[in-house]
């Protein structure tokens, strides 16, 4: 289970990038204008990329720690 603040990394399109947990979602939310859903038992991590400063969401699935 990965905490707000954790130093995570994700790949994307063009390769891998790192950043920081900033927001973990337990119900089903809005991000970008795109409805997400999000349990207690499946969380969705918004993570902040350091490389870019750009937000993101993902399952814990496509996040590992650093």
């Amino acid at each position: 289970m990965l905490k707000k603040g954790d130093h995570v990394k994700w790949k994307f399109q063009n390769g891998e990038t790192h950043g920081v947990v900033t927001k973990i979602h337990t119900k089903d939310f809005v991000f970008m204008e795109r409805q997400r859903r999000a349990s207690e038992d499946e969380p969705q991590y918004e993570v902040m990329s350091e490389k870019t400063g750009k937000s993101a969401v993902h399952k814990a699935s496509a996040l590992k720690k650093i």
